[in-house]
């Protein structure tokens, strides 16, 4: 990620009542930890853009023992 978009990334919503708006960051945190747990109960793939490439954030951490 490039360091605008980055710094994107990373600004805090502010100049607005909404509780919708205001709650967008801890949704989105929330959804990227449940993401994370299905991945490694289920064994799928969970693909993240880190430092520019394409990683699945499971691989080396899946649990062993539980072939489809």
């Amino acid at each position: 990620m490039r360091g605008a978009e980055r710094e994107f990334m990373t600004q805090k919503i502010t100049g607005t009542m909404d509780p919708d708006i205001l709650a967008i960051d801890a949704a989105l945190r929330r959804a990227a930890k449940r993401a994370l747990r299905e991945g490694l109960e289920t064994g799928t793939p969970v693909w993240v853009i880190k430092n520019g490439r394409m990683v699945d954030l499971t691989l080396g951490k899946r649990r062993k023992g539980r072939a489809r």
